[in-house]
C-alpha cells in the first residue's frame, strides 16, 4: 500500500500541517492496534486512514484519524490531505463524501487546486477560565469559550496578535485545563496583511504539544470571530512555526474550510494488516 505525507493548508512544501495518509485497499478498516502502530510510526499529529465504501450509500469513503497515541473524533487538516490524495491520484473527482466519527463530511476540489471542507460548527458556550489557565498560558484570557464535546477544546481570546505569537505555555499545566486542548486567538494587528485573526493550538492531552494548523479548531474560530466582526467569510492564520491560512465561511450550522495541500513524501508501507 502507498503511504504519503501531505502538507495541508499549505501551498508549498514544509509549511502548513503535515499528515500521513493511507488509502487502504481493503473493504474495512484493519485491526485498531495495527492502525495505531502505523500512526505511531508516522509520528505526525494525525495519520488518516480511508477505505472505499460500497456505491449507493450516504458516503463514498470511510475515514478515521489517529495521533501517535490515540484516535480523534474530528480532524480537518488530515481530511484535506486525504481529499488531496484521492483527487491527485484519480481515485475521486468533484465532491467526496466521508463517513467519520463526527458524521458525514464533504470535501470539494476546485479548478484552482484548493479544496473546501464542509464541517459542523462547534457550539460555543462562554465559560469561566479554569483555575490555573492564566498561569499555564503565561497570559490573562480576555474571554474563554467551551467548544463542546465534539472537539473538546477551550477557545481562549488573548490581548493581541503579538501575545498569541509569543506565547510559551506550560504544556503539562495546560493539559489539566481542558478535555483535548486549548486554542488561543486574537484579532489580526493589521487586517490588510491577508488574514482577519490569528490562532495557535496546543493539544497535550492527545500527544500533540502544538499543532501547526488545526482545521477542527476553525469550526470554533469561525463562528467566534464572525459574530465579533459581523462577516460570514474570514481568513484565519494559525501562527505556528510552519504557519498556514484557513479560509472560513459560515453556512448555518456548517462551516466551510478552504485550503490547499501538497504531497511531499510518497512510499510503500511494507507492514500488512
Amino acid at each position: 500500500m502507498r503511504i504519503r505525507i501531505v502538507d495541508a493548508f499549505a501551498d508549498r512544501p514544509f509549511t502548513g500541517n503535515p499528515a500521513g495518509v493511507l488509502v487502504l485497499d481493503t473493504p474495512a478498516f484493519p485491526d485498531d492496534a495495527w492502525l495505531q502502530n502505523v500512526a505511531l510510526e508516522v509520528n505526525l499529529s494525525e495519520t488518516a486512514f480511508a477505505h472505499r465504501l460500497p456505491p449507493g450509500g450516504r458516503a463514498d469513503w470511510a475515514l478515521r484519524w489517529l495521533t501517535p497515541s490515540t484516535e480523534v473524533d474530528m480532524c480537518g487538516h488530515a481530511t484535506l490531505a486525504t481529499a488531496h490524495v484521492l483527487h491527485t491520484t484519480g481515485a475521486a473527482t468533484g465532491t467526496v463524501r466521508f463517513l467519520a466519527r463526527c458524521g458525514i463530511l464533504t470535501a470539494t476540489a476546485h479548478q484552482d487546486g484548493s479544496i473546501t471542507l464542509d464541517f459542523p460548527v462547534a457550539p460555543l458556550t462562554r465559560t469561566e477560565a479554569p483555575a490555573g489557565l492564566a498561569t499555564a498560558l503565561g497570559s490573562a484570557p480576555l474571554a474563554v469559550e467551551d467548544t463542546g464535546e465534539q472537539i473538546g477544546d477551550l477557545l481562549v481570546e488573548l490581548q493581541d496578535e503579538a501575545t498569541v505569537r509569543n506565547l510559551a505555555p506550560d504544556l503539562a499545566a495546560l493539559g489539566r485545563c481542558s478535555q483535548r486542548g486549548v486554542i488561543v486567538t486574537a484579532l489580526a494587528d493589521q487586517p490588510g496583511r491577508g488574514y482577519d485573526f490569528v490562532s495557535r493550538g496546543f493539544f497535550p492531552n492527545v500527544g500533540i504539544d502544538e499543532d501547526p494548523v488545526t482545521g477542527s479548531a476553525h469550526t470554533a474560530l469561525a463562528p467566534y470571530w464572525s459574530a465579533r466582526l459581523g462577516r460570514d467569510e474570514l481568513i484565519g492564520c494559525q501562527a505556528s512555526a510552519r504557519s498556514g491560512l484557513v479560509h472560513t465561511a459560515l453556512r448555518g450550522d456548517r462551516v466551510l474550510l478552504t485550503g490547499r495541500a501538497v504531497t511531499v513524501i510518497e512510499g510503500e508501507l511494507l507492514s500488512s494488516p
